[in-house]
């Protein structure tokens, strides 16, 4: 596996996920937000309890990205388009060894531009714990501007972020 020692962001390719992908997306999930458990001492937040089987699901009907090194999957990301024509983009997420190489606004600009052109979508919305300092340095420096706050299901209070889909737009 001398795969493991890549830590170029070159060779990392972004598509969109196959069903065979699930059970990589799912293990992956796990790995990645233990530290986001740890930081709201909560280990019943939303990405820890899904199923694989829901992450399958989830495969099949959603917008749903991977990162791939090799034949490895190393980050993902999911978009759905809700009722009132926003997208909602979740559980982004980057192996912790790859993390600082720009994957994630990668991922992101994937689901971005798909959810603009095949479903519409006019603007994008995300939901990130009020603790997780990267993911909102993420978040705003790629456009998202904070909307409001709302309480997760897990008890856990999220900053609400948003972005037109403006520039994606131009393509329509």
């Amino acid at each position: 596996m001398s795969g493991r020692r890549a830590h170029m962001g070159m060779s990392v390719t972004i598509s969109a996920a196959a069903e065979q992908d699930a059970e990589q997306i799912f293990r992956l999930q796990y790995l990645c937000f233990q530290p986001e458990a740890a930081l709201y001492g909560n280990y019943r937040i939303d990405p820890l309890v899904q199923t694989l089987d829901s992450v399958r699901e989830e495969v099949a009907r959603d917008c749903v990205f991977v990162a791939r090194l090799g034949e490895e999957v190393v980050g993902s990301v999911r978009g759905s388009v809700t009722e009132d024509g926003a997208a909602a983009i979740g559980k982004l997420c980057v192996h912790p060894r790859l993390q600082g190489h720009g994957i994630g606004a990668r991922l992101l600009r994937a689901a971005e531009s798909a959810l603009a052109d095949q479903h519409g979508a006019t603007r994008f919305r995300l939901h990130t714990g009020h603790r997780s300092e990267g993911h909102l340095r993420l978040y705003r420096k790629v456009g998202y501007e904070t909307v409001g706050t709302s309480q997760g299901a897990d008890g856990i209070p999220m900053i609400v972020l948003e972005k037109p889909a403006g520039t994606y737009a131009a393509t329509a």
